[in-house]
């Protein structure tokens, strides 16, 4: 998936998906703003759950072109529950890729000046079904804050995966992709991954 656009923070937003969606994701599916919507199931990590306790099981996840825009469509509709916005800080590559599948999350305790980044592009880009890696940085929308703040949310790798195969399959690719990169000596710890079910738009 190539994301292209102006000069905004472009990234992707993550809403609860239930009966009240409806409207938010037709005015998204007319936005130039909204790249693709898809409907996902989310699986999170054992270690990032106690973060996390409002979390649902399904969510519409929305790539964007700017963060501001979508920040104001999640004020106007008041998405009660727990919303994530992960902007992208930095890209560590891209090739294009024909159907996004998966999108799994991970956190470092690496920064983007670290010369350990440049072992972790390396070691990502050898895993052909990862079109896109990105350093990213996640928000929590919410009207209350969850009790204990991520501690590393500045500190976050997307990994976007194609794939025709099961959910379970591409689970299993990822998590041999986080060994890989752990051989260099770099950590990587799950926080939540998305298996796409329905491309919106």
């Amino acid at each position: 998936m190539a994301v292209t656009g102006g000069g905004g923070i472009q990234g992707y937003v993550c809403t609860p998906h239930h009966k009240q969606s409806s409207s938010l994701i037709e005015n998204w599916k007319k936005s130039d703003n909204v790249i693709d919507i898809y409907f996902v199931t989310a699986t999170f990590s054992d270690e990032s759950v106690a973060y996390f306790p409002n979390k649902a099981n399904h969510y519409t996840l929305v790539s964007f072109n700017d963060m501001t825009g979508i920040l104001d469509d999640i004020k106007k509709y008041n998405m009660d529950r727990l919303s994530f916005m992960f902007s992208f800080s930095s890209p560590l590559f891209e090739r294009s890729g024909d159907k996004l599948n998966y999108v799994s999350l991970y956190f470092t305790k690496y920064t983007n000046g670290d010369s350990a980044i440049g072992d972790l592009a390396n070691a990502i880009a050898r895993r052909e079904k990862v079109k896109k890696a990105s350093l990213a940085q996640m928000q929590l929308l919410a009207a209350e804050q969850p009790k204990f703040a991520f501690p590393y949310s500045k500190n976050l790798v997307i990994l976007e995966v194609e794939g025709e195969a099961t959910h379970q399959t591409d689970q299993k690719y990822c998590e041999r992709t986080r060994r890989d990169v752990a051989r260099k000596g770099i950590a990587l710890n799950n926080l939540v991954s998305f298996s796409i079910l329905e491309k919106l738009k």
